[in-house]
């Protein structure tokens, strides 16, 4: 047998120079490169654990940017669900038992330093001050770090037919039918009429009870399976049943209710009256686990966009001695539209872009115009079983690395941000 290479042929020679040669990143990685993957995704799956909110994932963004040596700075309001007093104390005691200094306003930074700005708790920017000056711009990174969900409603708790339920309103596009029949834990903040903050998360603990949306059983579904898909579960039928065993005494009504306040109060001594103040919502109770014989997949709830949040969180805090200011900001309400003082519409990340470019003497708009900003989201990869929605040649597929998307939008690219071909030509670079 002939044991020499076969030399390439002139169109083999050009397609290998001019084609495109897209390689599944299982067979172009080393084993080496592999590992170190699947050891990052454990990290990965812890966070996904522990920052199922919006408010829990700037806790634990916090927790891991001070260990990174993070300067603090805060909006005096909210934080991790205590009062605005608490919340600065408990922040500041932080911070300089970890040897750093709070951030003041109007404080000139150098190049290298680090700090961060959390936005009533449930939106934070952090900040790699670069060699240039700001007047060249920021390099930021953005992603959201609100998840679909269930809302309770201010007024939840009610009792009917000796069972005790909360009404919910789903926030974010959901396919209201999956939120049925799975175990459910319920997390936020409540905040009682004399102003105190109390943290509610019920159902993570392998000890903890979770609660569930009930759904009616196949043999008596006739009529539900007769509408059509998006009706399948209404959204005024999603609501979370969370007792069963009444109070023992005769002369009240509503003993169900009764008992489930007479639980909560004693646990957390709030009132009925105390959930017009209160933020919770309801998550699936799973945690996040391998998918796949070869575990090459994760599993969770609130990958969109806790997947881009992650790894910009991660990218910010080993970045070191950067050239350009580099900033990564994790947000609030992107689900719902990005309304609201903690979403992107919002003016409080130019407002603090302003306040960092007034010390240098620059105008904040300036300092903007010259930035450059990567909008990180999940993408859906192709999917064989259903892939009448993907266009394949343009399609992101598994394994294949980053996806980088030109632009978005529905139809006409109504909506989009169409980047230009100059600005992914520096991407690609």
């Amino acid at each position: 047998m002939d044991n020499k290479k076969k030399e390439k042929s002139e169109g083999e020679k050009l397609a290998e120079k001019l084609l495109s040669d897209k390689k599944n990143g299982g067979l172009r990685l080393s084993e080496e490169k592999l590992k170190k993957a699947d050891k990052f995704c454990e990290g990965y799956k812890s966070f996904l654990n522990t920052a199922k909110t919006e408010r829990e994932a700037v806790i634990e963004a916090v927790a891991q940017a001070e260990k990174a040596g993070f300067i603090l700075s805060i909006n005096p309001l909210t934080i991790a669900g205590k009062t605005e007093r608490e919340a600065a104390s408990t922040a500041v005691a932080m911070a300089e038992k970890a040897g750093f200094k709070p951030y003041e306003k109007g404080k000139k930074y150098d190049a290298g330093d680090k700090f961060y700005f959390v936005n009533r708790g449930k939106a934070i920017i952090l900040t790699v001050m670069g060699k240039d000056g700001l007047d060249k711009g920021i390099r930021l990174a953005a992603a959201h770090i609100d998840s679909p969900r269930l809302d309770l409603k201010q007024n939840p708790l009610y009792e009917d037919k000796e069972l005790c339920l909360f009404k919910t309103h789903y926030y974010g596009g959901i396919k209201k039918y999956q939120w049925t029949t799975v175990p459910m834990s319920l997390h936020g903040v409540v905040i009682k009429a004399d102003g105190e903050s109390v943290t509610v998360n019920i159902g993570e603990d392998k000890d903890d009870p979770v609660f569930c949306v009930t759904d009616i059983l196949p043999h008596l579904a006739d009529a539900q399976m007769k509408r059509p898909a998006p009706q399948l579960i209404k959204g005024e039928e999603l609501n979370l049943l969370i007792g069963s065993r009444p109070f023992r005494d005769d002369a009240v009504s509503n003993k169900v209710k009764l008992n489930i306040m007479a639980i909560l109060n004693e646990k957390y001594g709030i009132v009925e009256d105390d959930f017009v103040s209160a933020e919770l919502e309801a998550v699936p109770a799973f945690k996040a686990q391998d998918v796949g014989f070869d575990r090459s997949m994760v599993g969770s709830y609130g990958q969109d966009d806790r997947v881009c949040a992650y790894t910009a969180l991660q990218a910010i805090l080993k970045c070191k001695d950067p050239k350009k200011t580099c900033m990564t900001i994790l947000t609030d309400k992107e689900e719902t539209g990005s309304d609201g003082n903690t979403g992107l519409n919002s003016s409080y990340l130019p407002y603090f872009i302003a306040d960092l470019a007034k010390v240098y003497g620059l105008e904040g708009r300036n300092v903007i115009s010259a930035s450059e900003c990567l909008s990180a989201d999940v993408n859906a990869a192709y999917d064989p079983t259903f892939s009448e929605p993907f266009e394949i040649r343009n399609s992101s597929q598994i394994n294949y690395g980053v996806v980088a998307t030109k632009f978005t939008g529905a139809r006409g690219k109504s909506g989009t941000s169409d980047a230009s071909a100059e600005f992914v030509g520096r991407v690609r670079k």
